[in-house]
């Protein structure tokens, strides 16, 4: 079954699969069921095998198979194409995000650099192999994970499908662990061939409450939290620089990414939280870069009221670019021989790749657009990379 690479994209565009990343759940535009079914449609027409594996309500993961030439139990090798479902929300968008749009040589909508670009992609080239079957083909193996945009239970519960206590009972399309991971996500046609990981966690001030007429009858945590803030502040300016730098990935960082306090204005509030994101380069362990911040904490505080950390609520290791050497130089190759050109790089950014190298599966991240086009108000996704990726992605699978 052939696949026209624009309608394909418009199609996964205009089927919205919104991560509510901890907002309400209610909305039309919210999860990615909706997109799973489409996905599972396209899977039946191109004549390939499906599974759908639940990871949460309304939030399933699909995975698709195609058999090469030697069956993985007789030594053929696995590549798995990756491709996530969800999209970041649509608030403040300047653009219909649903109604895709072609405007000189770009598609509007969200979703359609990060990453249903990548997706649309890799479904035309499995679609053409399906179609040729081309003599030497490897089993190549595609799965849409949910939930990258938050916490990455998508891809975690993926992994496990080739764990060894998951093949021993027999329900994965999985006989193995893949030989080779590609992860679609924005990359301008460069591969990514190591990225930062990250650990996140909160930590919250505890006042005591009272009727805002009377402060002084209580302790406001909010005032207690602005004292801590500016350590955070200085861990970024200063002790970040003693840990360990990737050269292609950079060193490690620090941010506040939120604060709550407060129940009504006229309540001194007795409990202010903060979001801590702390961006782990290849090299460092994440444990040890969350007890590097609470060492520096504990050093540079010395307060009078307590403040409380809480265990990591995300754990994502680095992807490091010592064991995907052989994979980079394929998939760098068979991208030369289409768009001319391709660099191997680093990123700031986590994907679900390092997820799977922690499996042991070599894993590198390769796709169309731009990363700073991702997230946007306009999102946008150049046609002429759409198009060039389709290609690379069919040449790589063929490749070895």
């Amino acid at each position: 079954m052939h696949l026209d690479l624009v309608e394909t994209v418009s199609r996964l565009v205009a089927i919205p699969s919104v991560n509510p990343l901890g907002r309400d759940v209610s909305g039309p535009e919210m999860l990615e069921t909706r997109l799973t079914d489409h996905l599972e449609a396209v899977f039946e027409a191109i004549g390939v095998r499906h599974q759908r594996q639940r990871v949460a309500p309304g939030r399933d993961n699909i995975i698709a198979r195609l058999d090469g030439s030697v069956l993985p139990d007789d030594g053929g090798r696995i590549v798995l194409l990756d491709a996530h479902q969800d999209t970041q929300p649509v608030a403040g968008m300047t653009i219909e995000p649903f109604r895709p749009v072609v405007r000189q040589g770009r598609l509007y909508g969200r979703g359609s650099c990060d990453t249903k670009g990548s997706m649309a992609a890799m479904l035309v080239a499995l679609a053409r192999l399906a179609d040729e079957r081309p003599p030497g083909m490897p089993t190549v193996m595609m799965s849409c994970p949910v939930d990258e945009e938050s916490g990455f239970t998508g891809a975690r519960a993926l992994a496990r499908l080739w764990s060894a206590e998951t093949l021993a009972g027999g329900s994965t399309l999985f006989p193995r662990r893949p030989d080779a991971v590609v992860v679609g996500e924005p990359t301008g046609l460069n591969v990514v061939v190591a990225h930062k990981g990250g650990v996140r966690w909160m930590c919250q001030t505890l006042g005591r409450a009272a009727h805002s007429s009377n402060p002084a009858a209580g302790e406001n945590a909010i005032y207690l939290m602005a004292r801590i803030l500016p350590i955070f502040e200085r861990y970024q300016a200063q002790a970040v620089g003693e840990v360990v730098s990737h050269p292609l990935c950079g060193g490690a960082t620090l941010s506040v990414g939120t604060i709550h306090g407060g129940v009504s204005v006229n309540t001194v509030p007795d409990r202010c939280a903060i979001e801590i994101d702390r961006r782990v380069p290849p090299g460092e362990d994440t444990r040890a870069a969350y007890n590097h911040v609470l060492e520096y904490f504990a050093r540079e505080g010395g307060f009078d009221f307590p403040a409380e950390h809480g265990e990591p609520t995300f754990d994502l290791p680095a992807l490091s670019d010592a064991d995907n050497g052989p994979l980079a130089a394929r998939l760098s190759a068979a991208v030369t021989e289409v768009a001319g050109r391709c660099a191997r790089v680093g990123a700031a950014y986590a994907t679900h790749a390092s997820v799977y190298a922690a499996s042991g599966a070599a894993s590198v991240v390769f796709g169309p657009g731009f990363i700073e086009q991702a997230h946007t108000e306009d999102e946008w996704l150049p046609l002429e990379q759409l198009e060039q990726a389709a290609e690379a992605i069919y040449r790589f699978v063929l490749s070895g």
